[in-house]
């Protein structure tokens, strides 16, 4: 029974640790200020208060475009 339960389990974890290695970080997207016109390059959106500006970007600075899909 230990045996069993450990040749599906060996393989399944392999598995999965394969797909966690290919995943890759978020990207960047420009943000503009509703208040005052301020720009701000984040990976999430940073609230009501803001409008999307662009992206993706590669970088922080939102300098480089990123064209992965």
């Amino acid at each position: 029974m230990k045996y069993r339960l450990l040749r599906y389990l060996i393989p399944t974890l392999l598995g999965l640790s394969i797909l966690a290695a290919q995943a890759r970080p978020a990207s960047w997207h420009r943000w503009f200020s509703k208040i005052d016109g301020t720009t701000v390059c984040l990976q999430t959106s940073p609230g009501s208060g803001w409008t999307y500006g662009g992206g993706p970007f590669r970088d922080a600075r939102c300098s480089i475009p990123d064209r992965r899909s």
